[in-house]
């Protein structure tokens, strides 16, 4: 039932998202058709006849919910039309994108966990500590360091003055380290102090004293009964930043011009491009509800208190 209840707010809601996709050239002042002409020709001039042609081509002289239909049937079936700028199919230039930004932002939020996790356990063991403290300290001061000051700083440092690394581009591994540090270093700190607040309440749980009072180890009893119930706020937390950086990672792409998701949304409303807009939206918001839905049922099923709560209810 919980499963089939999130199904249907999926539904719902990727429903409602591709009707205000649709609206777009609707919903910004001027004439859709004279939009794609001018995506097309730039300044020049706007031929009546051509218009009324590009109109009847487009559909545009049909009733706005039959064209909504016909738009979202063929959205369906991932047909979102051509690009006005390029001519090519949106959807063969939202794979492309797609696939470059899904793997960046894995590998920066991988990064993110390997760190924080032994971080933030650290911390939590060595509780009210110089070593807890200055944990702390760091990873929340890194918080405040914006993608669009980090970025920069990376590249002088590690590209213009050490001369390691691509200082641009998406041409192997190590054009991968820069713009991943850049994604990495904020969720980091989120994961870092989130997973030293659930150990810390872990490590006071009597399962745990329980635990040690049957003489087991304390490494062997992080490991059976502490680490597994720390991670469930961090795997809710990593689904929501890797939701976020599909969509959210323009200023980083952008800099050291990386052809994912963000730069093409970037580029795609300088040039009012309205089908790639279009796609963009509705793909990256599919998956964001997509990732959140299935995290809620993986941390349904991983915890069982939640799973006696939703069956008391």
């Amino acid at each position: 039932m919980f499963v089939l209840k999130r199904v249907g707010v999926l539904a719902v809601t990727l429903l409602v998202v591709s009707f205000v996709a649709f609206l777009i050239p609707y919903l910004t002042p001027g004439d859709p058709a004279r939009k794609i002409l001018r995506a097309r020709l730039g300044d020049l001039d706007v031929d009546p006849a051509a218009l009324e042609a590009l109109r009847h081509e487009y559909g545009l002289d049909r009733p706005l919910l039959s064209q909504y239909w016909d738009w979202l049937g063929n959205a369906v079936r991932g047909d979102f039309g051509l690009s006005y700028t390029s001519r090519t199919p949106v959807i063969d230039m939202i794979g492309s994108a797609l696939t470059i930004t899904a793997m960046l932002a894995a590998t920066a939020l991988l990064i993110a966990i390997v760190v924080a996790v032994p971080l933030g356990s650290l911390a939590a063991v060595r509780h009210g500590r110089p070593t807890d403290t200055a944990i702390t300290t760091v990873t929340q001061g890194f918080v405040a360091l914006p993608e669009y000051w980090l970025a920069p700083v990376l590249i002088l440092v590690f590209a213009l003055h050490l001369g390691a690394l691509p200082s641009a581009g998406w041409a192997g591994p190590a054009s991968m380290v820069l713009p991943c540090l850049t994604l990495a270093l904020r969720p980091m700190s989120y994961f870092t102090q989130v997973t030293r607040a659930s150990m810390i309440d872990v490590l006071a749980a009597p399962h745990m004293t329980a635990a040690r009072a049957r003489g087991l180890p304390f490494g062997v009893a992080m490991l059976r009964h502490g680490i597994r119930n720390a991670l469930l706020p961090v795997i809710t937390l990593f689904s929501v930043w890797l939701a976020g950086l599909l969509g959210g990672s323009v200023v980083v792409e952008v800099i050291f011009s990386i052809p994912g998701m963000g730069r093409l949304m970037y580029e795609s409303v300088v040039n009012n491009d309205v089908p790639a807009i279009q796609a963009a939206i509705v793909c990256l918001v599919a998956l964001a509800v997509l990732i959140t839905t299935v995290t809620d049922v993986v941390y349904r099923l991983v915890n069982p208190a939640v799973r006696s709560s939703h069956g008391a209810a």
